[in-house]
Protein backbone atom coordinates (compact mmCIF):
# COMPACT_ATOMS: atom_id res chain seq x y z
CA UNK A 1 0.00 0.00 0.00
CA UNK A 2 2.68 2.51 1.06
CA UNK A 3 4.89 1.51 -1.88
CA UNK A 4 1.99 2.12 -4.28
CA UNK A 5 1.34 5.56 -2.80
CA UNK A 6 5.00 6.53 -3.07
CA UNK A 7 5.14 5.49 -6.71
CA UNK A 8 2.37 8.03 -7.42
CA UNK A 9 2.97 10.86 -4.94
CA UNK A 10 1.49 13.73 -6.93
CA UNK A 11 -2.01 12.18 -7.38
CA UNK A 12 -1.99 11.25 -3.68
CA UNK A 13 -1.17 14.80 -2.57
CA UNK A 14 -3.68 16.33 -4.98
CA UNK A 15 -6.44 13.96 -3.78
CA UNK A 16 -5.58 14.61 -0.13
CA UNK A 17 -5.71 18.34 -0.83
CA UNK A 18 -9.17 17.95 -2.33
CA UNK A 19 -10.42 15.98 0.66
CA UNK A 20 -8.86 18.27 3.25
CA UNK A 21 -10.09 21.54 1.78
CA UNK A 22 -13.68 20.29 1.78
CA UNK A 23 -13.69 21.65 5.36
CA UNK A 24 -13.33 25.23 4.08
CA UNK A 25 -16.93 25.92 2.97
CA UNK A 26 -18.60 23.00 4.75
CA UNK A 27 -21.06 25.29 6.55
CA UNK A 28 -21.69 27.36 3.42
CA UNK A 29 -22.71 24.19 1.60
CA UNK A 30 -25.60 23.56 4.02
CA UNK A 31 -26.42 27.20 4.59
CA UNK A 32 -29.95 27.15 3.17
CA UNK A 33 -31.23 24.38 5.48
CA UNK A 34 -29.00 25.48 8.34
CA UNK A 35 -30.15 29.12 8.33
CA UNK A 36 -33.82 28.29 7.94
CA UNK A 37 -33.75 25.91 10.89
CA UNK A 38 -31.88 28.29 13.19
CA UNK A 39 -33.23 31.61 11.90
CA UNK A 40 -29.86 33.00 10.75
CA UNK A 41 -29.19 35.75 8.20
CA UNK A 42 -26.68 36.40 5.42
CA UNK A 43 -24.72 38.52 7.92
CA UNK A 44 -24.27 35.42 10.07
CA UNK A 45 -23.04 33.55 7.00
CA UNK A 46 -20.48 36.28 6.40
CA UNK A 47 -19.27 36.13 9.99
CA UNK A 48 -18.74 32.37 9.85
CA UNK A 49 -16.89 32.65 6.55
CA UNK A 50 -14.74 35.47 7.97
CA UNK A 51 -13.91 33.31 11.01
CA UNK A 52 -12.48 30.59 8.76
CA UNK A 53 -10.46 33.14 6.78
CA UNK A 54 -9.09 34.73 9.96
CA UNK A 55 -8.07 31.33 11.32
CA UNK A 56 -6.29 30.51 8.07
CA UNK A 57 -4.38 33.82 8.14
CA UNK A 58 -3.24 33.31 11.73
CA UNK A 59 -2.29 29.69 11.04
CA UNK A 60 -0.20 30.47 7.97
CA UNK A 61 1.68 33.24 9.76
CA UNK A 62 2.40 30.96 12.74
CA UNK A 63 3.72 28.25 10.42
CA UNK A 64 5.81 30.81 8.55
CA UNK A 65 7.58 32.27 11.57
CA UNK A 66 8.02 29.10 13.65
CA UNK A 67 9.22 26.64 10.98
CA UNK A 68 7.00 23.96 12.53
CA UNK A 69 7.08 21.98 9.28
CA UNK A 70 10.82 21.50 9.73
CA UNK A 71 10.53 20.42 13.35
CA UNK A 72 7.76 17.88 12.89
CA UNK A 73 7.60 17.12 9.18
CA UNK A 74 5.14 18.41 6.60
CA UNK A 75 3.24 15.12 6.35
CA UNK A 76 2.74 14.93 10.12
CA UNK A 77 1.42 18.48 10.28
CA UNK A 78 -0.88 17.83 7.31
CA UNK A 79 -2.24 14.66 8.96
CA UNK A 80 -2.64 16.30 12.37
CA UNK A 81 -4.36 19.35 10.88
CA UNK A 82 -6.72 17.07 8.94
CA UNK A 83 -7.57 15.09 12.08
CA UNK A 84 -8.19 18.13 14.27
CA UNK A 85 -10.03 19.93 11.47
CA UNK A 86 -12.29 16.91 10.94
CA UNK A 87 -13.14 16.73 14.65
CA UNK A 88 -13.77 20.46 14.97
CA UNK A 89 -15.88 20.53 11.81
CA UNK A 90 -18.01 17.63 13.06
CA UNK A 91 -18.22 19.24 16.49
CA UNK A 92 -19.71 22.36 14.93
CA UNK A 93 -23.12 20.67 14.84
CA UNK A 94 -23.16 20.79 18.66
CA UNK A 95 -22.74 24.57 18.85
CA UNK A 96 -24.43 25.68 15.60
CA UNK A 97 -26.15 29.01 16.15
CA UNK A 98 -24.60 29.43 19.61
CA UNK A 99 -22.39 32.49 19.18
CA UNK A 100 -19.47 32.86 19.90
CA UNK A 101 -18.80 29.12 20.12
CA UNK A 102 -19.80 28.48 16.50
CA UNK A 103 -17.49 31.25 15.31
CA UNK A 104 -14.67 29.89 17.49
CA UNK A 105 -14.93 26.44 15.94
CA UNK A 106 -14.95 27.92 12.43
CA UNK A 107 -11.83 29.91 13.38
CA UNK A 108 -10.11 26.70 14.54
CA UNK A 109 -11.15 25.07 11.26
CA UNK A 110 -9.30 27.86 9.46
CA UNK A 111 -6.25 27.25 11.65
CA UNK A 112 -6.29 23.61 10.60
CA UNK A 113 -6.64 24.51 6.92
CA UNK A 114 -3.36 26.41 7.26
CA UNK A 115 -1.79 23.02 7.94
CA UNK A 116 -3.41 21.49 4.86
CA UNK A 117 -3.28 23.86 1.89
CA UNK A 118 0.25 25.39 2.25
CA UNK A 119 1.70 22.08 3.43
CA UNK A 120 0.31 20.39 0.33
CA UNK A 121 2.48 22.73 -1.75
CA UNK A 122 5.53 21.89 0.33
CA UNK A 123 4.90 18.17 -0.07
CA UNK A 124 4.75 18.58 -3.85
CA UNK A 125 8.23 20.11 -3.76
CA UNK A 126 9.39 17.31 -1.47
CA UNK A 127 8.16 14.53 -3.75
CA UNK A 128 8.22 15.94 -7.29
CA UNK A 129 10.59 18.96 -7.39
CA UNK A 130 10.92 18.81 -11.19
CA UNK A 131 7.16 19.23 -11.58
CA UNK A 132 6.45 21.47 -8.59
CA UNK A 133 5.44 24.41 -10.77
CA UNK A 134 3.19 22.32 -12.97
CA UNK A 135 1.48 20.90 -9.88
CA UNK A 136 0.66 24.36 -8.52
CA UNK A 137 -2.26 24.81 -10.89
CA UNK A 138 -3.55 21.37 -9.90
CA UNK A 139 -3.28 22.18 -6.19
CA UNK A 140 -5.18 25.46 -6.54
CA UNK A 141 -7.68 23.59 -8.70
CA UNK A 142 -8.16 21.07 -5.90
CA UNK A 143 -8.61 23.89 -3.39
CA UNK A 144 -11.35 25.22 -5.66
CA UNK A 145 -12.95 21.81 -6.08
CA UNK A 146 -12.68 21.16 -2.35
CA UNK A 147 -14.42 24.48 -1.70
CA UNK A 148 -17.25 23.39 -4.00
CA UNK A 149 -17.49 19.85 -2.62
CA UNK A 150 -19.79 20.67 0.35
CA UNK A 151 -22.40 21.97 -2.11
CA UNK A 152 -22.24 18.67 -4.01
CA UNK A 153 -22.56 16.69 -0.79
CA UNK A 154 -25.58 18.77 0.20
CA UNK A 155 -27.18 18.15 -3.18
CA UNK A 156 -26.72 14.42 -2.69
CA UNK A 157 -28.20 14.49 0.85
CA UNK A 158 -31.17 16.85 0.44
CA UNK A 159 -33.50 14.36 2.08
CA UNK A 160 -31.28 14.21 5.17
CA UNK A 161 -30.53 16.63 7.99
CA UNK A 162 -28.04 19.42 7.28
CA UNK A 163 -25.51 17.83 9.67
CA UNK A 164 -24.73 14.96 7.29
CA UNK A 165 -22.67 16.92 4.72
CA UNK A 166 -20.54 18.26 7.58
CA UNK A 167 -19.91 14.72 8.75
CA UNK A 168 -19.08 13.83 5.14
CA UNK A 169 -16.51 16.64 4.88
CA UNK A 170 -14.94 15.50 8.15
CA UNK A 171 -14.71 11.93 6.86
CA UNK A 172 -13.00 13.11 3.67
CA UNK A 173 -10.53 15.19 5.70
CA UNK A 174 -9.64 12.12 7.78
CA UNK A 175 -9.04 10.15 4.58
CA UNK A 176 -6.85 12.89 3.14
CA UNK A 177 -4.79 13.09 6.32
CA UNK A 178 -4.32 9.33 6.36
CA UNK A 179 -3.13 9.31 2.73
CA UNK A 180 -0.48 11.95 3.39
CA UNK A 181 0.60 10.31 6.66
CA UNK A 182 1.21 7.03 4.84
CA UNK A 183 2.96 8.85 1.99
CA UNK A 184 5.45 10.60 4.26
CA UNK A 185 7.61 13.68 3.78
CA UNK A 186 9.41 12.78 0.58
CA UNK A 187 13.10 12.65 -0.31
CA UNK A 188 13.49 16.30 -1.33
CA UNK A 189 11.87 18.09 1.61
CA UNK A 190 13.39 21.59 1.75
CA UNK A 191 14.75 22.73 5.08
CA UNK A 192 14.64 26.29 6.33
CA UNK A 193 14.86 28.15 9.59
CA UNK A 194 12.25 30.47 11.01
CA UNK A 195 11.16 33.06 8.44
CA UNK A 196 11.67 36.72 9.37
CA UNK A 197 8.62 38.32 7.80
CA UNK A 198 10.39 41.66 7.51
CA UNK A 199 12.31 40.10 4.62
CA UNK A 200 9.02 39.59 2.83
CA UNK A 201 8.14 43.21 3.50
CA UNK A 202 11.50 44.18 2.05
CA UNK A 203 10.52 42.42 -1.19
CA UNK A 204 7.63 44.88 -1.52
CA UNK A 205 10.22 47.55 -2.33
CA UNK A 206 10.86 45.79 -5.63
CA UNK A 207 8.53 47.33 -8.26
CA UNK A 208 7.80 44.14 -10.21
CA UNK A 209 7.08 42.05 -7.12
CA UNK A 210 4.93 44.86 -5.75
CA UNK A 211 2.96 44.93 -9.01
CA UNK A 212 2.35 41.16 -8.80
CA UNK A 213 1.16 41.52 -5.21
CA UNK A 214 -1.17 44.33 -6.30
CA UNK A 215 -2.73 42.11 -8.94
CA UNK A 216 -3.07 39.27 -6.42
CA UNK A 217 -4.75 41.53 -3.88
CA UNK A 218 -7.31 42.63 -6.46
CA UNK A 219 -7.98 38.98 -7.25
CA UNK A 220 -8.41 38.07 -3.57
CA UNK A 221 -10.81 40.94 -2.88
CA UNK A 222 -13.15 39.34 -5.39
CA UNK A 223 -12.56 35.59 -4.99
CA UNK A 224 -13.83 34.45 -1.60
CA UNK A 225 -16.66 36.97 -1.44
CA UNK A 226 -17.85 35.69 -4.82
CA UNK A 227 -17.68 32.07 -3.63
CA UNK A 228 -19.75 33.02 -0.58
CA UNK A 229 -22.35 34.79 -2.76
CA UNK A 230 -22.74 31.99 -5.31
CA UNK A 231 -25.61 30.12 -3.54
CA UNK A 232 -27.43 33.41 -2.94
CA UNK A 233 -27.11 34.48 -6.58
CA UNK A 234 -28.21 31.07 -7.81
CA UNK A 235 -31.15 31.05 -5.43
CA UNK A 236 -32.31 34.36 -6.87
CA UNK A 237 -32.29 33.04 -10.44
CA UNK A 238 -34.02 29.78 -9.53
CA UNK A 239 -36.71 31.76 -7.75
CA UNK A 240 -37.27 33.80 -10.92
CA UNK A 241 -37.60 30.54 -12.83
CA UNK A 242 -40.23 29.33 -10.37
CA UNK A 243 -37.97 26.52 -9.19
CA UNK A 244 -37.51 25.32 -5.63
CA UNK A 245 -34.31 25.22 -3.64
CA UNK A 246 -33.30 21.67 -4.52
CA UNK A 247 -31.08 22.75 -7.43
CA UNK A 248 -29.13 25.37 -5.47
CA UNK A 249 -26.40 23.05 -4.10
CA UNK A 250 -25.93 21.30 -7.46
CA UNK A 251 -25.57 24.55 -9.38
CA UNK A 252 -23.41 26.12 -6.66
CA UNK A 253 -21.07 23.15 -6.95
CA UNK A 254 -20.96 23.53 -10.74
CA UNK A 255 -20.15 27.25 -10.60
CA UNK A 256 -17.42 27.01 -7.95
CA UNK A 257 -15.96 23.74 -9.24
CA UNK A 258 -15.66 25.20 -12.75
CA UNK A 259 -12.78 27.22 -11.35
CA UNK A 260 -10.73 24.03 -11.19
CA UNK A 261 -10.97 23.86 -14.98
CA UNK A 262 -9.86 27.49 -15.11
CA UNK A 263 -6.79 26.73 -12.99
CA UNK A 264 -5.72 23.72 -15.04
CA UNK A 265 -6.56 25.38 -18.35
CA UNK A 266 -4.71 28.53 -17.28
CA UNK A 267 -1.71 26.43 -16.36
CA UNK A 268 -1.70 24.90 -19.83
CA UNK A 269 -2.05 28.29 -21.52
CA UNK A 270 0.76 29.78 -19.46
CA UNK A 271 3.18 27.34 -21.08
CA UNK A 272 2.50 28.99 -24.42
CA UNK A 273 1.70 32.57 -23.37
CA UNK A 274 3.30 33.04 -19.97
CA UNK A 275 1.81 33.48 -16.51
CA UNK A 276 1.39 37.25 -16.80
CA UNK A 277 -0.69 36.87 -19.97
CA UNK A 278 -3.01 34.33 -18.33
CA UNK A 279 -3.34 36.23 -15.04
CA UNK A 280 -4.16 39.50 -16.78
CA UNK A 281 -6.86 38.00 -19.00
CA UNK A 282 -8.44 35.94 -16.22
CA UNK A 283 -8.65 38.99 -13.96
CA UNK A 284 -10.04 41.11 -16.80
CA UNK A 285 -12.66 38.48 -17.64
CA UNK A 286 -13.89 38.12 -14.06
CA UNK A 287 -13.90 41.91 -13.70
CA UNK A 288 -15.96 42.30 -16.86
CA UNK A 289 -18.55 39.78 -15.68
CA UNK A 290 -18.62 41.51 -12.30
CA UNK A 291 -19.29 44.83 -14.05
CA UNK A 292 -21.98 43.53 -16.37
CA UNK A 293 -23.80 41.18 -14.01
CA UNK A 294 -26.02 43.63 -12.07
CA UNK A 295 -26.92 45.56 -15.23
CA UNK A 296 -28.31 42.42 -16.88
CA UNK A 297 -29.91 41.10 -13.69
CA UNK A 298 -33.36 41.57 -15.23
CA UNK A 299 -32.50 39.41 -18.25
CA UNK A 300 -33.20 35.70 -18.59
CA UNK A 301 -32.25 33.73 -15.46
CA UNK A 302 -30.60 31.18 -17.75
CA UNK A 303 -28.29 33.92 -19.05
CA UNK A 304 -27.41 34.90 -15.49
CA UNK A 305 -26.65 31.29 -14.59
CA UNK A 306 -24.41 31.01 -17.66
CA UNK A 307 -22.59 34.19 -16.64
CA UNK A 308 -22.01 32.72 -13.19
CA UNK A 309 -20.32 29.72 -14.81
CA UNK A 310 -18.03 32.02 -16.82
CA UNK A 311 -17.30 33.98 -13.67
CA UNK A 312 -16.56 30.77 -11.78
CA UNK A 313 -13.96 29.72 -14.35
CA UNK A 314 -12.22 33.10 -14.54
CA UNK A 315 -12.30 34.20 -10.91
CA UNK A 316 -9.64 31.72 -9.73
CA UNK A 317 -7.75 30.91 -12.96
CA UNK A 318 -5.25 33.68 -12.19
CA UNK A 319 -4.44 32.48 -8.66
CA UNK A 320 -1.69 29.93 -9.46
CA UNK A 321 -0.24 32.32 -12.03
CA UNK A 322 0.09 35.13 -9.49
CA UNK A 323 1.86 32.69 -7.15
CA UNK A 324 4.23 31.63 -9.93
CA UNK A 325 4.96 35.26 -10.82
CA UNK A 326 5.54 36.18 -7.19
CA UNK A 327 8.05 33.34 -6.81
CA UNK A 328 9.81 34.49 -9.99
CA UNK A 329 9.98 38.18 -9.03
CA UNK A 330 10.77 37.89 -5.31
CA UNK A 331 14.40 37.97 -4.10
CA UNK A 332 15.65 34.38 -4.49
CA UNK A 333 16.82 34.18 -0.86
CA UNK A 334 13.50 35.45 0.49
CA UNK A 335 10.94 33.64 -1.67
CA UNK A 336 9.32 31.90 1.30
CA UNK A 337 8.91 35.01 3.43
CA UNK A 338 7.79 37.05 0.42
CA UNK A 339 5.05 34.57 -0.45
CA UNK A 340 4.00 34.40 3.22
CA UNK A 341 3.53 38.17 3.29
CA UNK A 342 1.64 38.14 -0.01
CA UNK A 343 -0.71 35.39 1.15
CA UNK A 344 -1.31 37.07 4.51
CA UNK A 345 -2.19 40.35 2.81
CA UNK A 346 -4.40 38.61 0.26
CA UNK A 347 -6.41 36.54 2.73
CA UNK A 348 -6.61 39.53 5.06
CA UNK A 349 -8.28 41.49 2.27
CA UNK A 350 -10.96 38.82 1.91
CA UNK A 351 -12.31 39.74 5.37
CA UNK A 352 -13.76 43.20 4.57
CA UNK A 353 -14.96 41.99 1.17
CA UNK A 354 -16.92 39.11 2.74
CA UNK A 355 -18.23 41.32 5.54
CA UNK A 356 -19.47 44.05 3.18
CA UNK A 357 -21.17 41.78 0.67
CA UNK A 358 -22.87 39.59 3.28
CA UNK A 359 -24.03 42.53 5.40
CA UNK A 360 -25.47 44.43 2.41
CA UNK A 361 -27.04 41.50 0.53
CA UNK A 362 -30.47 41.95 2.11
CA UNK A 363 -30.44 45.67 1.24
CA UNK A 364 -28.80 45.70 -2.20
CA UNK A 365 -29.49 42.21 -3.52
CA UNK A 366 -27.69 41.40 -6.74
CA UNK A 367 -26.14 44.88 -6.90
CA UNK A 368 -23.90 43.91 -4.00
CA UNK A 369 -21.55 42.29 -6.54
CA UNK A 370 -20.58 45.81 -7.63
CA UNK A 371 -18.63 46.05 -4.40
CA UNK A 372 -16.27 43.39 -5.78
CA UNK A 373 -15.45 45.37 -8.94
CA UNK A 374 -12.70 47.59 -7.44
CA UNK A 375 -10.63 44.44 -6.94
CA UNK A 376 -10.19 43.51 -10.61
CA UNK A 377 -9.96 47.15 -11.71
CA UNK A 378 -7.26 48.18 -9.24
CA UNK A 379 -5.52 44.82 -9.60
CA UNK A 380 -5.23 45.23 -13.37
CA UNK A 381 -4.04 48.80 -13.01
CA UNK A 382 -1.26 47.91 -10.55
CA UNK A 383 -0.36 44.77 -12.51
CA UNK A 384 -0.24 46.53 -15.90
CA UNK A 385 3.54 46.74 -16.15
CA UNK A 386 4.36 43.11 -15.37
CA UNK A 387 5.75 41.26 -18.36
CA UNK A 388 7.85 38.51 -16.80
CA UNK A 389 6.79 34.97 -17.63
CA UNK A 390 8.29 32.21 -15.49
CA UNK A 391 9.54 29.11 -17.21
CA UNK A 392 6.91 26.71 -18.52
CA UNK A 393 7.33 24.59 -15.42
CA UNK A 394 5.44 27.20 -13.39
CA UNK A 395 2.23 26.10 -15.00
Amino acid sequence: MIALLRRNPLPVIVLAQLFGTSLWFSVNGVWLSFSQELGLTETDLGQMTIAVQAGFIVGTLVLAVTALADRFGASHIFATASLVGALVNAGFVLVAGATPFDLLLRFVTGLCLAGIYPLGMKLVIAWTPRYAGAALAWLVGMLTLGTALPHLMRGATLGLAWEWPLYGASTLALMGGALVYLLGDGPHLPKSGPVPLQQGLTALRMPEFRAVVGGYLGHMWELYAFWMLVPLLIGRELSRLGQGDTLIPWLAFAVIASGALGCVGGGWLSRQRGSAWVARRALATSGLVCLVYPFVSGFSPLLLLALLLVWGVAVVADSPQFSALAAATAPPRFVGSSLAVMNALGFGLTLPAIWLTSALWEWQGVWVVSLLLPGPILGLWVFRGVRRAPASETA
